[in-house]
């Protein structure tokens, strides 16, 4: 993760943007044991969630809580933020943004809680854009709406993707981006 030869390229649509039952298609889901606070519970009973994306081989885990339901939706959501992080697009010349993107951007001000279920769609197509305009931070922001200052806070709201963002960057003579 954070270099360019971790990121995975794919030719159709990216799977963050699939259905939950469609990325789950494409996934192994283990449900296992795993110690820690929940006592005698969570020793017997098979909480922790492992869900291996098979094409990209990224893995998300999630034991937290007693629930096994609640481990599932938090190793869903993780999964997805590894998945936009990791696999990019295919590189495109213009950036389009998505409707999606467009009704979550409004005057160069973008509007989303990191913990919303739109946030790894919108982290991966902010990262496309970035990877697409060669990591020119202000070409990928023109291109999606909205200022340079937005798009890196917005990438720093995943501290994955903006290692990822800069580690590239710095391979290239760049300077970092700062929140």
């Amino acid at each position: 993760m954070g270099k360019a030869n971790d990121e995975i390229f794919v030719p159709e649509v990216h799977p963050v943007s699939l259905p939950e039952q469609h990325l789950l298609e494409q996934c192994l889901i283990r449900r296992t044991r795993h110690s820690g606070p929940g006592g005698q519970h969570r020793n017997k009973v098979e909480t922790a969630i492992e869900i291996v994306h098979l094409p990209s081989q990224v893995v998300a885990f999630a034991a937290e809580q007693r629930s096994q339901e609640v481990n599932r939706r938090e190793a869903i959501f993780r999964l997805r933020l590894l998945l936009a992080v990791r696999i990019r697009s295919r590189i495109c010349a213009t950036v389009e943004p998505s409707q999606l993107w467009t009704s979550r951007c409004r005057d160069g001000r973008i509007a989303c809680n990191e913990r919303h279920q739109d946030f790894p769609v919108l982290l991966a197509e902010a990262l496309d854009a970035v990877n697409s305009k060669d990591f020119n931070h202000r070409k990928a922001a023109a291109a999606l709406g909205c200022s340079p200052s937005q798009l890196i806070r917005f990438l720093a709201k995943s501290p994955e993707a903006l290692l990822s963002v800069n580690s590239i960057r710095a391979e290239r003579g760049l300077h970092r981006l700062m929140p």
